[in-house]
């Protein structure tokens, strides 16, 4: 129990630092949700970076590496260490801009006023407001994975799960978007060292880097994990499209809103592929060590190598401080419920007369409940999926595929006057219609996947090779559903938008002002 309990204490220091916050609190929406506009650059750094890092990039892309290899970093890292800070810099800014300008707090509100419709607002709501589910139940998983490992099974992953939910919950009860600031910029920093402290430390244990891939490279059944061999041409270019889901993420949006100034995108933009590098070269690589080491783990077990990894191979009290780093990562679903909680406060209560009719405090307090709320119904989801999905395809097929498909209603929303409401409700209802298909071809396809390592099964053999089922997914002729999905929504905003009725003449002076002769 003595790394478990060494976790315990760290929860309570983050408990503490989230009612720390409550106590620097005004009281006011903006306050609450978005820390009074009012982080600093180094701050705003680690916040943007940490909420974006789940238990999606320590055990999740260590239990893919176990499974895939060392591809699994050039699948995400890479990609995203290029790609993200491109998104940031382009699409950051300029909602930070707009959201200085004209007081906007979610990225609904903006496509509300940006194409006069109430409706489409309301229904990229409920759209983004599911696809986050998946994301925040991935850090229930975790938690409860993390604490069940570490203690030896003398905390079981239901009451780990619990444990982590009613933390999170606590501090982003009580503290709001600036404990979620302090919080996450706490975790960063710890899990940004793990890394390379538990690529230490495990190498040494069992001989030295150099030992280690020398066994894994001399290994016959091994030596492919070394390799691209497990990862066809094809999905590996289609996942490039997977970082574009980072400006449509809610809590990443919402995030860009709270920079003090401007300048803070600079320090991220540059710093960000340098922290990404950190957190994902170690993790894959200790999944890679981890499959030579423990053969034979189903997809949903492999999630939790790298605490295997940690226990075998330090001191109880090191393990249990790595497994507080680990702990960080997977916490870092504090800003998806903060985010939701934003949202379901400005686009649903507030936008419908809630604020109103019962004032700015009830709108906090409404904001409040649905942390709970949502908070209670992910750990009820981790509780069902318990070793049943990969903490990795649960996130890449519901979460990142979809919020990637929807990259193209931002960028025609920020760039492109001639987009419209309709164009925009295409291409949502395109995503939808897409993210049902692929769940019911997930389903279905479950009992004709292939084992790790054996080449994929044509789904519907009449058809050829166009559908095809890996160990894991889905894909369309080898690539990634997200590729298509992404493609498919540009063309549907773009068609029919130039079809239907542009714009009125003083939102588009709103929103792409002139130029003064100046």
């Amino acid at each position: 129990m003595i790394p478990a309990i060494v976790v315990f204490v760290y929860l309570a220091i983050v408990l503490y630092v989230g009612l720390f916050a409550f106590r620097k609190s005004t009281g006011s929406k903006e306050d609450f949700f978005l820390a009074s506009r009012s982080l600093g650059p180094w701050v705003f750094l680690l916040t943007v970076f940490g909420t974006n890092m789940t238990a999606f990039a320590i055990l999740g892309s260590s239990g893919l590496a176990y499974q895939r290899g060392i591809g699994v970093y050039g699948l995400m890292a890479s990609s995203s260490g290029l790609i993200i800070p491109l998104t940031i810099f382009l699409i950051g800014t300029r909602l930070w801009a707009l959201g200085k300008k004209h007081g906007y707090m979610t990225q609904v509100q903006y496509f509300r006023d940006r194409w006069e419709c109430n409706g489409v607002g309301t229904v990229i709501f409920a759209v983004t407001s599911l696809m986050m589910i998946p994301y925040i139940v991935i850090g229930m998983m975790g938690g409860g994975h993390t604490l069940e490992e570490l203690s030896g099974g003398l905390v079981p992953y239901w009451l780990g799960g619990a444990v982590v939910a009613i933390v999170v919950m606590a501090y982003v009860f009580f503290g709001g978007m600036r404990g979620v600031a302090w919080v996450n910029a706490l975790q960063t920093v710890l899990f940004l060292a793990f890394g390379a402290i538990a690529f230490y430390l495990i190498s040494r244990n069992l001989g030295g880097f150099d030992r280690i891939i020398g066994e894994i490279a001399a290994s016959p059944k091994d030596s492919a994990l070394l390799t691209r061999q497990r990862i066809s041409p094809q999905e590996f270019f289609s996942y490039t499209f997977i970082p574009l889901s980072a400006m449509m993420f809610p809590h990443m949006a919402i995030m860009c809103l709270t920079a003090e100034k401007v300048t803070s995108f600079k320090r991220t933009v540059v710093w960000y592929p340098i922290c990404i590098l950190l957190i994902w070269l170690p993790s894959v690589f200790l999944g890679i060590v981890a499959a030579h080491q423990f053969p034979g783990l189903k997809m949903g077990e492999s999630d939790d190598v790298i605490l295997r990894l940690l226990v075998g191979n330090t001191d109880i009290i090191v393990a249990g401080i790595l497994g507080a780093a680990i702990m960080a990562c997977v916490m870092a679903t504090d800003s998806q419920i903060m985010a939701l909680s934003t949202m379901f406060s400005q686009d649903v209560f507030a936008h419908y007369g809630g604020t109103k009719r019962y004032g700015e405090k009830m709108q906090v307090w409404m904001g409040r409940a649905f942390v709970v709320v949502i908070a209670v119904i992910s750990y009820i989801l981790a509780l069902v999926l318990e070793g049943q999905k990969s903490i990795f395809d649960l996130a890449i097929r519901f979460g990142f595929s979809g919020f990637a498909a929807l990259a193209p209603v931002m960028l025609a929303a920020l760039f492109w006057r001639r987009s419209n409401k309709w164009g925009a409700l295409a291409a949502v209802l395109w995503v939808v219609a897409c993210m049902v298909f692929m769940w019911w071809l997930q389903s279905y396809s479950n009992g004709m996947a292939p084992k790790p390592g054996q080449p994929p099964v044509a789904i519907f053999p009449e058809l050829g090779r166009l559908f095809l089922r890996t160990p894991s997914n889905v894909t369309i002729h080898g690539y990634m559903p997200v590729m298509f999905m992404c493609i498919g929504s540009a063309l549907w905003i773009f068609v029919v938008s130039l079809l239907t009725k542009a714009p009125s003449a003083a939102t588009v002076e709103r929103f792409f002002p002139k130029k003064s002769d100046n």
